[in-house]
């Protein structure tokens, strides 16, 4: 599926994670909404555009098993959780609790707010090599107290790859009457997602990662009974001009001009992957992606983070590497070999991720097994 992307064909691609890839014929169809603005921008953004995102969000709700109206589209998950958490009512004597594995930029937003309301947040450490969910589970469990007021986990983790057991968590915290916000920027077209049998309290996923939308198309998901308590990072018209049905949606759906070709596109992209067997594609992909990790344990004499196996791993894989400078090894592996894979800290560790997809193949996992085994 190489010829269907618009990726350098000289450079071996072993990042979709961070800010996945476009297939051609998605992207056309996000150009084509693009000159559809731009030949009538004032009836396309005044009138058309509300009936267009109504469609988007009810494609994407379909897809992700939840009401489209629950949802609304953002640019990234970034400006998801930086909403929720300036929506949320925190203060002195709450805790928030999370992994050790969340991503950077959302630990440091929740620090802020934390250091600005006064509540505490409580990063629960993961003990490796890992075993199993459930007993992780458990373990993650016990750094709950009568304090915790919000649980905030990410279902698929930037830093180690993993897939954490969301689901499972999120049951237990509705038990307790503790807030569940998700952040599974990495899920949707990577492992199936069930917003609805799930019952998370808030979800964030991206969609221009592992569905493979233009960059700048993500969703906020929040459940009905919370919708009244999200407010916009951006007061604008509202309900003075857009005809949707809850304050959640027009409150948050228009915040001034914006290109809105991105989300428009969505629907085209979930099509596309039903048009190719996805289901198909993904387990080539994460078979490669484990018989590769394996081999780069041949290569690598290293720690362990978890097994091998379906439920802690889909599409990527973290490794972790003894080395003094991990942006200088990134760098050295893009300019001289080609080889595009993040190297990244992790606590007092450096881990270099796999990231497979569609364009992918065993020629690519080869050249990666060539290069480390020079290297190391």
């Amino acid at each position: 599926m190489k010829d269907l992307y618009l990726l350098d064909p000289d450079i071996t691609f072993l990042n979709h994670g961070s800010f996945g890839a476009c297939p051609k014929p998605v992207f056309e169809v996000y150009q084509n909404w693009q000159r559809k603005l731009e030949k009538q921008p004032v009836e396309f953004m005044t009138r058309n555009v509300y009936d267009e995102l109504e469609k988007a969000r009810h494609a994407l709700g379909d897809y992700v098993s939840c009401h489209g109206d629950d949802l609304i589209f953002v640019t990234n998950p970034t400006t998801a959780v930086n909403a929720v958490i300036r929506s949320l009512d925190l203060g002195p004597g709450d805790e928030v609790l999370m992994t050790d594995m969340e991503y950077g930029s959302l630990v440091r937003t929740w620090e802020l707010f934390a250091k600005e309301k006064g509540f505490s947040i409580i990063q629960r450490s993961t003990s490796i090599p890992l075993t199993t969910h459930d007993d992780y589970v458990e373990h993650f469990w016990e750094g709950v107290t009568k304090n915790t007021k919000v649980i905030y986990l990410s279902e698929i983790t930037s830093s180690t790859g993993l897939i954490l057991p969301a689901e499972a968590i999120c049951k237990k915290a509705k038990e307790a009457g503790i807030m569940t916000f998700i952040d599974g920027a990495h899920v949707p077209a990577h492992i199936p997602l069930n917003i609805s049998d799930m019952d998370p309290d808030v979800y964030v996923g991206a969609c221009h990662k592992w569905l493979s939308a233009p960059k700048g198309s993500s969703f906020l998901y929040v459940k009905k009974s919370l919708q009244e308590k999200i407010k916009p990072l951006i007061i604008s018209w509202g309900s003075v001009i857009d005809p949707a049905p809850t304050a959640f949606i027009y409150e948050n759906q228009y915040q001034g001009t914006w290109d809105p070709s991105a989300f428009l596109t969505v629907p085209t992209a979930i099509q596309f992957q039903k048009d190719h067997d996805w289901d198909s594609v993904r387990k080539r992909c994460r078979n490669l992606n484990r018989e590769t990790r394996d081999r780069i344990y041949d290569i690598i004499d290293t720690e362990l983070i978890c097994p091998n196996n379906s439920e802690w791993l889909g599409q990527m894989a973290s490794i972790i590497i003894h080395i003094d400078n991990g942006l200088d090894f990134k760098w050295r592996l893009m300019d001289e070999y080609k080889l595009e894979m993040p190297v990244f800290p992790w606590g007092d560790k450096i881990l270099f991720r796999t990231s497979f997809n569609a364009y992918n193949d065993e020629k690519d996992a080869d050249r990666l097994i060539d290069v480390l085994g020079e290297l190391f």
